[in-house]
């Protein structure tokens, strides 16, 4: 039960904060770990940036909204976010020039590769190197880590509704794997790609979906697609129909 109980945890820490992505109406979240991962291969392409730490999370002072649907346990509200990354940097390139674009690259893929609200970015130089050859972000030793859950969703084929996915779950899952974009759907958090709550006060149905976002599409345009496509599909709910997405991964 220790054990058990150890990896979960370790297993939150991998994923990081749960991000909002787009507006508040857009009902949509990412795991910090999916969007590092893209901000890092970003900054790898810079020259003379070995990247140390990368972390995204809420911008101090900024207002937050109320999301339009229930979010996924522990996600952050929808609200500005700022980047904070630690970097060593090369003693051939000027050190102004470096951060001015690293900061522009991470801002810029941030808000139109990603979708999310970035106010910030903050960064810091923690040392200077010699050369000007990119050699960070890609093999930093504290860059965060995937989980062996997170491993397991990226080499998983897509899942369909068989086995434990029967009925109408199952249909659903089939309908969010059917849109384009969506590589898989995964089971990050907890045992199922897709969950189904009905509730009484007011009357209604909730449905979240937990998906990977394939090659060259835009995460929040394919969540958008999802959270329509599950919604049209529910045709027995007790009242209105609402759906939230969060993505776990995102394909470079």
């Amino acid at each position: 039960m220790t054990e058990a109980w150890t990896q979960a945890v370790r297993h939150q820490l991998d994923l990081g904060r749960l991000l909002p992505l787009g507006e508040p109406d857009d009902g949509t979240w990412i795991t910090e770990q999916a969007a590092v991962r893209v901000l890092e291969r970003t900054a790898a392409e810079i020259p003379g940036v070995w990247m140390e730490s990368l972390r995204i999370g809420p911008a101090p002072h900024e207002p937050v909204s109320e999301p339009a649907v229930r979010p996924p346990a522990s996600a952050l509200p929808p609200g500005p976010l700022r980047i904070e990354a630690a970097f060593t940097a090369s003693l051939g390139l000027p050190l102004p020039e470096t951060v001015d674009q690293l900061r522009s690259a991470l801002l810029i893929e941030a808000t139109e590769r990603l979708g999310l609200v970035t106010v910030t970015a903050d960064l810091h130089v923690t040392n200077l190197h010699e050369g000007s050859e990119a050699v960070g972000s890609r093999t930093s030793k504290r860059a965060m880590k995937p989980g062996p859950e997170a491993a397991a969703a990226r080499s998983s084929p897509p899942v369909t509704g068989t086995g434990s996915m029967w009925g109408p779950v199952g249909e659903l899952a089939d309908v969010a794997t059917a849109v384009p974009g969506v590589a898989r759907l995964t089971t990050v958090l907890g045992s199922r790609p897709v969950k189904v709550e009905d509730h009484d006060e007011p009357p209604g149905r909730h449905i979240e979906v937990q998906l990977a976002v394939a090659p060259g599409h835009h995460p929040l345009e394919v969540a958008r697609a999802v959270r329509a496509a599950v919604a049209a599909a529910t045709t027995d709910a007790p009242g209105p129909v609402s759906a939230a997405v969060l993505i776990t991964e995102t394909a470079a």
